[in-house]
């Protein structure tokens, strides 16, 4: 039987997965954050152009209401003096209009960020699915849904009823408060339940806007195998991965024997490790390495060198110095400079032999080579061994 936990939908959403949904138009919003912060700012709003408001309504009532019995018969005067108290409120109530509109593009920044997404415009037909709308109406968001519009409903209609007990009888006095004051007062009862009821909201974006990011959260969240498939949509396939490696290797493989014909003289271990170096005096500071191999690389490296009558030389130190601490296409290590000219000096002199005659040269017996070069010496050993010690004390007080 198939492992169903695969399935579940268990691992937290990827990054590509937080990206795909933001393009498509789904972040996570709080409807009752941005209103709780339309109301507060409704409420501080008025609370600071208030007074100037009750003023500008007051006198366009006044010159609403009051003027020459010949303007009664010209309507282009009545007109001009309503446009005019019209947009003395207008201007009277733009402080309000700025502050709410700035606060309703700033709510959304908050959870979720500002997001313009055109494929939200795009129809889904799968919406009129009427088995998934109704399914839509039964699952447990519709729930929470309803049961926030309840408690709203309920913390406003609380809210509203202590306001209108507390105030019951500034309000009746209303009727019998001249104009102005009354105005001001009915201004001042507007700020207060404004603000009343966005504290009483706060209560639901506390907890609506948690719900709202683990719900978005819990519905990103994928399944093993999409993490999987992804990962290899992302990153590639890692068998085709391993092949793209593999042939790359082969091909500066191929490259590092290419130039090992171009060799002065290849040192060899003499079957485990060869190493094919490179000198032009006048060109190069030192011997470079352009070649070096171990096992089958190095026998092909030896093959290579035999066919194109490259010196072989047998120093088996040496030879493990070279592979484990010069790199390819790089001058060989300082340390090891009098051992290389030893084997220089033999191949130089073996070619004027071979070319010009006289004695033939002497294979050098034992090349000096530091011991702490050689990885096989009890130096290097050592040194190995304490650098692993103390690696492992590391780890070891970091896990602590």
């Amino acid at each position: 039987m198939a492992d169903e936990s695969g399935l579940e939908r268990t691992e937290p959403a990827t990054s590509r997965r937080l990206e795909k949904a933001r393009e498509e138009g789904d972040v996570p919003r709080s409807r009752e954050l941005g209103t709780c912060l339309l109301m507060m700012a409704a409420g501080v709003g008025l609370w600071m152009v208030g007074g100037n408001l009750v003023r500008q309504i007051m006198h366009m009532l006044t010159t609403s209401f009051s003027f020459e019995r010949s303007a009664a018969f010209d309507l282009a005067s009545l007109t001009s003096g309503q446009i005019a108290s019209l947009l003395d409120v207008a201007w009277a109530l733009a402080p309000l209009g700025g502050i709410l509109i700035v606060v309703a593009l700033i709510s959304p920044a908050l959870i979720g960020g500002w997001l313009f997404s055109f494929q939200a415009l795009i129809p889904n037909f799968e919406r009129l699915d009427p088995i998934g709308g109704l399914g839509r109406m039964v699952s447990v968001r519709s729930l929470v849904e309803l049961l926030k519009a309840v408690g709203k409903a309920t913390i406003i209609g609380l809210i509203a009823f202590q306001v209108m007990r507390r105030n019951f009888d500034p309000i009746v006095g209303l009727i019998s408060e001249p104009s102005k004051e009354g105005i001001a007062h009915v201004g001042q009862l507007i700020v207060m339940c404004f603000i009343s009821i966005a504290s009483g909201l706060v209560v639901i974006m506390a907890i609506d806007v948690p719900f709202q990011l683990r719900s978005y959260s819990n519905k990103l969240k994928m399944t093993r195998q999409e993490v999987i498939q992804e990962s290899k949509e992302s990153n590639g396939n890692p068998q085709i991965k391993a092949k793209i490696r593999a042939q790359q290797r082969e091909m500066a493989r191929r490259r590092m024997m290419s130039k090992v014909p171009t060799a002065d003289v290849v040192v060899t271990n003499p079957t485990h490790y060869s190493v094919a170096l490179k000198y032009v005096e006048g060109r190069m500071g030192a011997p470079i390495v352009v070649a070096k191999g171990a096992d089958l690389v190095a026998a092909r490296i030896r093959e290579i060198a035999a066919e194109n009558n490259i010196p072989l030389l047998e120093a088996p130190p040496l030879a493990r110095a070279l592979y484990t601490h010069a790199e390819l296409n790089t001058q060989i290590p300082e340390a090891l400079y009098t051992a290389v000219a030893e084997v220089l000096a033999y191949v130089f002199q073996l070619r004027a032999y071979k070319e010009h005659g006289g004695f033939e040269p002497q294979l050098p017996e034992e090349i000096d080579v530091p011991e702490e070069l050689d990885p096989t010496s009890a130096v290097a050993l050592a040194a190995k061994e304490a650098k692993l010690q103390k690696m492992n004390s590391a780890s070891g007080e970091l896990n602590g």
